[in-house]
């Protein structure tokens, strides 16, 4: 029998191990600890090694709940997805909700930056990440979304909040990095700048017109995300309404 591929090999498909004797440590306190090495440190500071050590416990507590460094991650990722409130259907528009959850998502991952290239790696199969996925199904079936397209919707409006994510965590490690004001650091490209000028005229009467003195990052990166996310549910409610049969006209008498 062919073994399994990577993806599918996963902490929440695989059968639970047979053990002896109680850990002293709970599964809750490791992945917890672990997001707390992850929020700091990233996945390359993360190690079974290290979280035992940061917990004063031996490799056999860990060991105990995950096989690996992998399916620690996968807890972890559960873990933060149970941070995303997914409202009611019917208790609020249906573009609301949908916002509420895309903005919900976006937010986690500028907490939890490290959670970004998980996404996508293994099934996102845990507990938090079905009620997620079950309430947001449940909060477009209701507004009138249905079979394949449904879930081209979710995969829509997540793409979005992750792509906002990661561009903007990236930029924000890059400018922790420096240790510098964003307009001291566009101080220093203004030279660049105005020697491309000329060959790119357009931008040069935007940026002219938009000057980085103005720029304030997280009010634009704020700004652009819920400017984008409008325009993906103006879209959708446009098609949605286009795709629902008309109402026939009562017959005349």
């Amino acid at each position: 029998m062919p073994s399994k591929p990577d993806f599918v090999h996963s902490v929440w498909t695989r059968p639970p191990r047979a053990r002896s004797g109680q850990p002293t440590l709970s599964r809750e306190q490791i992945v917890r600890a672990a997001i707390e090495l992850l929020d700091a440190e990233g996945t390359t500071g993360l190690s079974m090694r290290r979280l035992g050590t940061r917990l004063d416990a031996g490799a056999t507590s860990l060991y105990w709940h995950v096989a690996n460094k992998d399916e620690l991650l996968e807890l972890a990722v559960d873990e933060v997805m149970g941070e995303v409130y997914v409202p009611e259907p019917g208790d609020a528009p249906w573009r609301v909700g949908v916002s509420v959850v895309a903005t919900g998502m976006r937010a986690t991952m500028l907490r939890h930056p490290w959670m970004i290239a998980q996404l996508g790696t293994k099934p996102t199969l845990g507990p938090n990440a079905m009620r997620l996925g079950d309430r947001l199904i449940g909060l477009l079936t209701h507004a009138g979304f249905s079979g394949m397209p449904l879930a081209f919707v979710s995969s829509l409006v997540n793409a979005h909040a992750i792509g906002s994510a990661t561009t903007e965590a990236a930029a924000l490690a890059s400018i922790a990095r420096a240790g510098l004001p964003v307009t001291e650091m566009y101080q220093h490209l203004e030279p660049y700048l105005e020697q491309m000028a000329p060959d790119h005229p357009h931008f040069d009467q935007w940026r002219r017109e938009n000057p980085y003195s103005d720029l304030d990052p997280r009010k634009q990166w704020d700004e652009g995300f819920a400017f984008g996310l409008d325009r993906i549910l103006d879209g959708l409610e446009h098609w949605l309404a286009a795709d629902k049969p008309a109402t026939p006209a009562p017959e005349s008498a």
